[in-house]
């Protein structure tokens, strides 16, 4: 007796209909997935913003990572003046879970750090690294937010520029403002603004070519300026890695902390409180230590990077907005090559493995293990490595630029895939 097996037979036309169908439901999840960070009221990329501001004037060097103005107080044509503004994120709303569940004040020192040297890094991108004058911005819902808060944010801008003068670095505070706006802000905001006037001379303006390869410094560990772990979070993506770790606890008893026009399963949608404890090879954290690490600050070391290999310095990128793509508003015309990435810190890993994301989309928004880069030569890559070192930063050379036949392209290279921007 013969068995006889049954295949039907699909004509063509069949065949690719439902690969037609199958592949809409895949990109249909993809895009999903993909929208998750812009449901929370969000973006990376920030395109509306670079669309809102597209008239206004990009100042001398419209390439430059931060505007740079005609010398507008002293009327030298030898100098210039570059100025810049930035806020802590939604880390404030971190911080202020952390404070509501342990009292602790310190938090708000850190948070202030963070403020600061989102501000400072990106001056230091164009060679902005001295007599630096700083005012804070604080908005808060005075119902909320005591005074004690507010002082322990300036106590911290403070301490944290005594820290840099120990370093040698000179940052002036120019005090600031602090507003009662509880109508508007839900907890506080923290915001600082950076003014330096410098000799053109001394700009670094970007101008990567094929050639330069690039050195990543790390944002995670414990470098000489810092007292304990870091996982290298920096103020970027904090809304996701927020809502993505931590749990429906936060939403149900600190609605606060988030906007009620978000959707409600994508607010708070992970397994974490603050206070649980999380082990890896660097030791055992609490969570909430890991999301409200300070923003590490490279200030110092590109202080000194700049003072003895300036000649060598094709652009510092400072991986914030953007991530890892963020060198694409500097570059133009070339293929960007990371291929020998660190390792991913374990926070990148956590939220990775908790967010419906895209390993691809990760890069956009993290930083995802060095939040900044310095595109050089591969003589003076060596010299680089170790004056991070000195700082107890780790440093490599992460990638390399190769020519280009069209637009800009950022090859990013890891063992999970390859990715194209």
């Amino acid at each position: 007796m013969h068995s006889i097996s049954y295949y039907p037979v699909l004509s063509t036309e069949l065949l690719n209909s439902l690969l037609a169908a199958a592949l809409e439901i895949i990109w249909s999840i993809f895009a999903i997935m993909s929208k998750r960070y812009d449901s929370l009221g969000v973006s990376a990329s920030k395109n509306e913003v670079h669309q809102a501001i597209r008239s206004l004037d990009k100042g001398l060097y419209p390439g430059a990572f931060c505007k740079i103005l005609p010398d507008i107080c002293g009327n030298d044509d030898e100098f210039c003046n570059v100025m810049h503004a930035d806020t802590a994120g939604t880390k404030t709303a971190l911080a202020y879970l952390r404070w509501k569940e342990n009292a602790d004040l310190g938090v708000w020192h850190r948070l202030a750090q963070d403020a600061l040297v989102m501000n400072l890094d990106d001056l230091a991108c164009v060679g902005a690294t001295q007599n630096i004058i700083v005012s804070s911005t604080i908005g808060r819902n005075k119902h909320i937010i005591p005074a004690e808060v507010i002082e322990a944010v300036i106590e911290g801008n403070k301490t944290f520029l005594d820290t840099l003068k120990s370093a040698g670095i000179r940052v002036h505070y120019g005090g600031g403002e602090t507003a009662d706006v509880g109508d508007i802000v839900r907890t506080i905001d923290v915001g600082i603004t950076a003014f330096c006037r410098m000799k053109r001379e001394d700009l670094i303006l970007p101008n990567i070519t094929p050639g330069n390869v690039i050195v990543g410094f790390s944002s995670s560990g414990q470098s000489a300026m810092e007292n304990e772990y870091n996982s290298g979070i920096g103020s970027n993506g904090l809304t996701a890695a927020r809502h993505d770790l931590l749990s429906k606890y936060y939403a149900e008893n600190f609605p606060e902390t988030y906007s009620p026009q978000s959707p409600y399963d994508a607010i708070y949608s992970g397994d974490f409180k603050l206070s649980d404890k999380i082990k890896s090879a660097f030791g055992q954290f609490e969570v909430g230590d890991l999301l409200t690490s300070p923003t590490r600050c490279y200030l110092p070391m590109i202080s000194k990077i700049i003072e003895t290999r300036k000649k060598d310095i094709a652009a510092f990128i400072h991986c914030t907005g953007g991530g890892q793509t963020k060198v694409k508003k500097f570059a133009r015309n070339v293929k960007i090559i990371k291929d020998q990435l660190f390792d991913l810190p374990p926070l990148f890993a956590w939220i990775q493995q908790k967010a419906n994301y895209d390993l691809s989309e990760m890069y956009e928004i993290y930083n995802m293990g060095h939040r900044m880069e310095v595109y050089t030569s591969s003589q003076a890559a060596p010299d680089m490595i170790e004056i991070a070192k000195s700082f107890e930063i780790e440093a490599k050379i992460i990638g390399r630029v190769e020519e280009s036949h069209g637009n800009t392209q950022i090859l990013i290279q890891t063992n999970q895939g390859n990715f194209d921007f």
